[in-house]
């Protein structure tokens, strides 16, 4: 769950002061909005034995833990984060909210996160990943979330916020900020089972089958 990595430049305790800061300064924020769920997969009812992996859009990403603490409190798990250096402070802010972090990326420790996001579901816990970031493209979804599927065998659940008014910031996603008072429907999808494969031709349409699977849930690009 990266969110402004390539942003933040501010290092050591001014940094963490500042993170401190926007943790209060976000749950304030969230406090505003009205929220109406969509629960069109049940997740909400389901045992918190049975581990799931959690996906989500990055351009999504603003209130998405303060939302899952907020509706899935029951519920134990993990975020991944970029492993960049300035994904130390995302995953600060992510820990306060109360997840669990693994560290890595696409990009970076990729191998080794995707062996503890494994270990995180072994364990019957949930884990959350944002499969098109941390630097896009936009709503193409990764190898990695494929691949943790169908090593572990749980279902993802695509879950998704659709606002009445928001912000877009000049990023490569176009990132959402929810205007205060705002209306936030949240969105959790049917889960999805992705199957095991044997050739390339196979993976690519297992990808594109999950990926269409959480664009069916967007209305606002």
């Amino acid at each position: 769950m990266a969110g402004f990595e390539d942003q933040l430049k501010i290092e050591g305790w001014p940094a963490r002061c500042l993170i401190a800061l926007a943790f209060h300064l976000l749950r304030l924020w969230e406090k505003t909005l009205r929220y109406v769920v969509e629960d069109r997969g049940g997740v909400l009812t389901r045992s918190p034995r049975d581990a799931a992996i959690g996906a989500v859009w990055h351009n999504r990403l603003l209130i998405m833990p303060l939302v899952l603490r907020r509706f899935l409190s029951h519920r134990q798990g993990a975020a991944l984060i970029s492993a960049s250096r300035d994904g130390a402070y995302i995953a600060e802010l992510v820990q306060r909210i109360g997840f669990d972090v693994v560290r890595g990326s696409s990009s970076r420790q990729g191998a080794a996160a995707m062996l503890q996001l494994g270990e995180v579901l072994a364990s019957g816990r949930d884990v959350v990943i944002a499969p098109d970031g941390p630097r896009g493209p936009v709503y193409e979804l990764g190898p990695g979330i494929v691949l943790l599927a169908q090593r572990s065998g749980a279902p993802v659940f695509p879950a998704h916020l659709e606002y009445s008014s928001c912000w877009r910031a000049k990023s490569w996603d176009r990132f959402i900020l929810p205007r205060p008072f705002s209306k936030v429907r949240v969105i959790f999808g049917p889960p999805h089972y992705v199957a095991a494969t044997s050739s390339a031709g196979e993976f690519e349409a297992e990808r594109l089958r999950l990926q269409n699977a959480m664009m069916s849930l967007v209305e606002m690009r």
